[in-house]
């Protein structure tokens, strides 16, 4: 019992110190864009005009889901080697 417990809180520090990482790659990207719900396409759809093609808002979601894929990849890559380190990264501060 007590070694479940402690797998929890191990689980639910690294999930913390996971967020912690993602939460500072993403402050250091310029221009982070979101992704467009297109919702314009639907509620209009007899107007074609280019700003509001669906397949261009399809890629670029595509684009922009990629990129947050990547630094989610690369927070777990740092985490990784953080931890293979056994770095103290509280306050986010590496110690």
């Amino acid at each position: 019992m007590n070694l479940k417990n402690n797998e929890a809180v191990e689980l639910l520090s690294r999930r913390n110190r996971l967020h912690e990482i993602l939460i500072a790659l993403i402050k250091q990207q310029k221009g982070l864009e979101l992704m467009d719900d297109g919702v314009q396409v639907f509620q209009n759809p007899m107007n074609h005009s280019e700003k509001y093609d669906s397949s261009k808002i399809i890629e670029r979601n595509q684009r922009i889901i990629k990129k947050y894929q990547s630094l989610v990849r690369s927070a777990i890559a740092l985490d990784a080697l953080l931890e293979s380190e056994q770095y103290d990264i509280s306050d986010g501060k590496i110690s």
